[in-house]
């Protein structure tokens, strides 16, 4: 491929490649700082549960205005650990979005509980609240609400529809670190928020880490002792625990970006709104925004009229150097690890029409003009050429 024309700026450029991650760029201008941390902490030890762990869930806790935070081996973990500090085993339902990563469902079966599925809204692809009543049952015991691709849900009518009901509101917020739902950040307003500091979230460990967000103090002491074989002690079980710990190292580096991480998703938004705008003549639609600070755009959406379009618009990206992907090409409820009687028993018309028609462009912070220009480019090249 050769180079191509950024529009205002009068030259060539020699972009080959847009990928979708670019790990270095999350430490320019700090790395002597962090490895000079690193190095100290491989020296002194304390490992597992050491004394960052500690840092950082404080730290944590304070930049969402959570009363505590319980640091965990990853964000699938998060999950299965809170339903079962809340209770859920076999015989129970879950009630999930259609449209998910595979562990927010995948949790909900490791705890031996049945998945149930609503279907998501047509316009901002998260779960379509007015279909929630109809999907419990007396065998429910708690909901989990998705924060899809960095968008906040509407996390007061959902607690108010689960009080109601009398079961547990869950939040998973692996993709929506900083995102705020009526001016609250999320993961902070139900019983529990569940994080996933995974290497390709907005806030990014160098491996598997991931916390939950709680109010409740005992439920804050429970995940404490689940995460860590069930003792308060050492040889002193508890309960029947995990061994779930976030590690020392993961801590340390979650540390040194927390604190960039406002500014970073304050970018996504900017690219987001650029997307928005160069792509606005194409016949594609995008993930509704909502308002200021309800979204912090981990993934950036883009729909287009039919599957083959989707298919075309994808191939054409990636044979351009572009890491386009679709995030998530087979819902839920079709997922055969989790196939059985509740997985079809509510209709999910709008996360199968997503699975077909949407497709997410690469939107990392460091993300630079050129690059989104040729991005913007070559979707509108597709377009152009007789595209179905």
């Amino acid at each position: 491929m050769g180079g191509y024309t950024v529009p205002g700026e009068g030259h060539a450029s020699t972009y080959r490649h847009v990928p979708k991650y670019r790990y270095s760029a999350q430490f320019e201008g700090a790395e002597k700082e962090l490895l000079a941390r690193i190095e100290e902490l491989l020296l002194r030890g304390g490992y597992v549960l050491g004394e960052e762990v500690a840092e950082f869930e404080q730290r944590l806790a304070g930049y969402l205005g959570a009363a505590h935070t319980v640091g965990v081996n990853s964000g699938t973990d998060a999950l299965i650990l809170t339903l079962d500090a809340l209770g859920v085993g076999p015989g129970d339902e879950v009630v999930t979005v259609a449209n998910s990563f595979h562990a927010t469902a995948q949790a909900i079966a490791r705890r031996g509980a049945t998945p149930v599925y609503v279907d998501c809204r047509d316009d901002d692809f998260l779960m379509d609240l007015d279909r929630l009543p109809e999907a419990l049952t007396e065998r429910t015991r708690a909901v989990i609400l998705v924060h899809m691709f960095g968008k906040a849900a509407d996390v007061p009518r959902a607690a108010r529809l689960c009080r109601d009901a009398g079961v547990a509101l869950v939040e998973d917020c692996a993709q929506a670190i900083g995102a705020r739902s009526h001016g609250v950040r999320v993961g902070t307003a139900s019983a529990a928020g569940c994080w996933s500091f995974a290497p390709s979230k907005n806030l990014a460990a160098a491996g598997d880490a991931g916390a939950v967000s709680v109010r409740d103090d005992e439920l804050a002491e429970r995940l404490r002792l689940l995460r860590h074989f069930g003792q308060p002690h050492q040889n002193d079980h508890r309960l029947l625990g995990y061994n779930s710990r976030l590690d020392t190292l993961q801590a340390l580096v979650l540390l040194h970006k927390l604190d960039r991480l406002d500014a970073w998703n304050a970018r996504r938004t900017a690219l987001a709104a650029t997307y928005r705008e160069r792509l606005a003549p194409l016949p594609l639609r995008f993930q509704q925004p909502g308002e200021e600070g309800e979204h912090v755009y981990h993934l950036f959406q883009v729909r287009t009229e039919t599957e083959a379009a989707r298919d075309g618009l994808l191939g054409h990206l990636t044979a351009s150097g572009v890491d386009a992907v679709v995030r998530y090409p087979v819902p839920l409820p079709h997922q055969p690890a989790l196939e059985g009687p509740a997985a079809r028993r509510h209709d999910c018309p709008v996360a199968e029409e997503l699975s077909r028609q949407t497709l997410c462009l690469p939107i990392r912070p460091d993300l630079d003009a050129a690059e989104i220009a040729h991005v913007c480019d070559t979707a509108a090249g597709y377009f152009t050429t007789g595209a179905p």
